[in-house]
């Protein structure tokens, strides 16, 4: 799956990145939802070569969790995969991600999807200043919240941001699935059918990950 040319109109490029490690429903529901509450024409999955804030000592390589994402979406059009962050190599910021991609895509408008609690993270993240000019943001709450229940004060940002975000914010059909309980079900012999595509349990089957 390319991004074909979009021609005269913007496309509406959504960017969800993450470990993916491994790719589950719950990373799909947000895709989905964020093509449906934000307008997007496509979302762009993003697998980081190497995260700055995480142990990547349980970290699949990069090569099984992008054929996973290929798994995951090989029959949805409006998603694709980008191993833009493997090519960069070295730890992945997100400020050279959509650097890279507004390069790769200079006719897109680049949204980037995040959930709600990343919000007050975001004042941690490697030039957030720079990345909050070149992209924008748009949050998923859980499922339940609506926008105004996102606590502006909590945005450790400086004026405008806070209000700023807050006006691209919208309640998303996420789930309570993550990659660290599917890892630690796989190593305790747990099924993780319905957490995961059929397509991707069988492959972390066939090549024995995450077994401890």
């Amino acid at each position: 799956m390319r991004l074909g040319d979009a021609g005269s109109k913007r496309e509406r490029l959504g960017i969800l990145g993450g470990s993916f490690n491994p790719v589950h429903l719950g990373h799909l529901l947000a895709a989905q939802s964020a093509l449906e509450r934000f307008d997007l024409s496509r979302v762009l999955f993003v697998p980081c070569n190497r995260p700055p804030h995480k142990d990547s000592r349980a970290l699949a390589d990069f090569g099984r969790r992008y054929a996973m994402l290929e798994l995951a979406l090989e029959d949805d059009l409006r998603c694709e995969v980008s191993d833009v962050e493997r090519q960069r190599g070295g730890v992945s910021y997100s400020i050279d991600t959509v650097r890279r991609l507004r390069e790769l895509h200079p006719s897109a408008d680049l949204h980037f999807i995040i959930g709600s609690d990343t919000l007050y993270e975001l004042h941690q993240w490697k030039e957030i200043y720079d990345l909050l000019n070149l992209c924008t943001f748009v949050t998923l709450c859980r499922p339940g919240r609506q926008e105004y229940e996102v606590d502006a004060g909590r945005i450790a940002l400086k004026e405008p941001w806070p209000e700023k975000l807050l006006a691209h914010c919208d309640h998303g059909r996420l789930i309570e699935v993550s990659s660290s309980d599917i890892r630690y079900r796989i190593a305790e012999g747990l099924s993780i059918r319905y957490l995961v595509p059929s397509a991707v349990e069988m492959y972390i089957a066939e090549h024995g990950l995450y077994l401890g």
